[in-house]
């Protein structure tokens, strides 16, 4: 009858500890034993708002055999208001978790570069980690407000590895001065596309020209696959280890421009193109002096298309600065010389064109002259400002773009004289 006792206590003991002992005691395994965390850096693809590339988390579970990837760039334009919500500088992106073979065939399909990194993380940290993931991907916390650099699916990726490392990333990197500004990592994945790249630059402002730490610059995916590669830290237990244990290439993309490691000097290209579009309108001016009608028609159009093209510019320039979130775009001194007030060179330039006679054309193209000339003096003033470090600005290529060609519907000077001669002689 003891005995029967001490059996029933053995297997009751047995049973609780199996309910109440951690799991490291149960068949010799601990949380995270079974796990392997990788980073997934994807490069640029065809679409504009894929060409800074893309980044995400790979967690593996040898138990289940599941590998799953946590993206934390998903958006859709199908979206309620997605299309006003961006422009405004709203954006609502979300994070979500997919088999793991599936996304990567689809990177594959689209001909864009797949990099994955191992990291070496101990079992616990490993658990930590999985644990965030599944709490981000939960339907009351996926959702989150996209900031172009300052928390977007990269930053996210950065600040998971900072975790994993108890704040030792960032420890070492916070502080650290970067290679580039903002501006000039943007340039480096736009220099192959001259309109995009000269639009997408002529909106942002002085905000992203201030020198930058190295974690800034990972806001970009590569960024935060170039410096985990050689990072080590310190785990719980004192040993000293390298985040990354081992890298593969699962895809090389084929025939796509490449991302420069050193950003280009835009602006000759810019002053280039403008420079042919003023000897042009100069040779307008030349074929009015000889065949007036012929000349007038084609130089009154050249006005009302410049004026249309960076009128509606200067327009979207000035709505982004005033009137929307996208915090980058604010303070820009391109606003001194491409603005709304060019729109007026559009009817101003079809009432030059359509004039009968010099009298009825002679308002329409002073107030033409008048209004490029604004544009000389404020591109001036921007490179004059320059002077004062708090209102530094990278806008020369903006600057250059503009300027000739300004100058010229100015101040071509036998139009000029006429128009003074005419205004004297009235006054006197």
């Amino acid at each position: 009858m003891r005995n029967s006792k001490k059996i029933l206590l053995l297997c009751f003991l047995l049973c609780l500890a199996a309910l109440v002992l951690p799991a490291q005691t149960r068949e010799g395994r601990r949380p995270g034993d079974d796990l392997t965390i990788k980073v997934a850096v994807m490069g640029p693809g065809d679409q504009l708002y894929f060409w800074w590339g893309h980044i995400s988390l790979i967690i593996e579970d040898a138990r289940t055999g599941l590998s799953r990837v946590y993206d934390y760039g998903i958006f859709s334009f199908d979206s309620e208001n997605f299309f006003v919500n961006f422009a405004f500088g709203r954006l609502i992106y979300c994070c979500g978790a997919s088999p793991m073979q599936p996304v990567f065939n689809a990177y594959i399909r689209t001909n864009r570069d797949i990099t994955v990194y191992t990291l070496d993380l101990p079992p616990e940290k490993r658990e930590e980690v999985r644990a965030f993931a599944e709490e981000n991907i939960l339907p009351e916390n996926r959702y989150y407000s996209y900031h172009h650099f300052d928390d977007n699916c990269s930053t996210r990726i950065r600040d998971i590895i900072d975790l994993a490392t108890d704040g030792q990333f960032r420890e070492q990197f916070g502080n650290a001065p970067g290679r580039y500004t903002l501006r000039q990592h943007v340039r480096r994945h736009t220099w192959f596309s001259p309109f995009a790249d000269w639009a997408l630059n002529f909106l942002m402002g002085q905000g992203i020209d201030t020198p930058i730490t190295i974690w800034k610059e990972m806001f970009l995916p590569a960024e935060v696959g170039k410096r985990i590669s050689g990072f080590q830290y310190t785990d719980s237990s004192g040993v000293s280890r390298h985040l990354v244990s081992g890298v593969e290439t699962v895809y090389a993309a084929l025939g796509r421009p490449g991302v420069l490691d050193v950003p280009r000097r835009q602006w000759p290209r810019e002053l280039a193109f403008s420079l042919v579009i003023a000897a042009l309108l100069g040779f307008l001016f030349f074929i009015q002096s000889k065949k007036p009608a012929l000349g007038q028609v084609a130089l009154g159009v050249s006005h009302s298309i410049l004026g249309l093209f960076f009128g509606i510019a200067g327009l979207l320039l000035f709505f982004m600065s005033f009137f929307t979130n996208h915090d980058y775009t604010w303070h820009n001194a391109n606003l001194l010389f491409a603005n709304p007030l060019l729109l007026a060179a559009v009817p101003l330039g079809i009432r030059y064109a359509g004039a009968k006679t010099y009298d009825e054309r002679f308002i329409a193209e002073a107030l033409l002259r008048l209004l490029w000339f604004l544009v000389v003096l404020g591109i001036f003033l921007s490179m004059l400002i320059k002077l004062f470090p708090p209102f530094w600005q990278q806008n020369l290529t903006d600057q250059m773009l503009m300027l000739p060609i300004a100058l010229v519907l100015a101040l071509e000077p036998f139009g000029l004289k006429k128009i003074l001669e005419r205004v004297f002689r009235k006054r006197t």
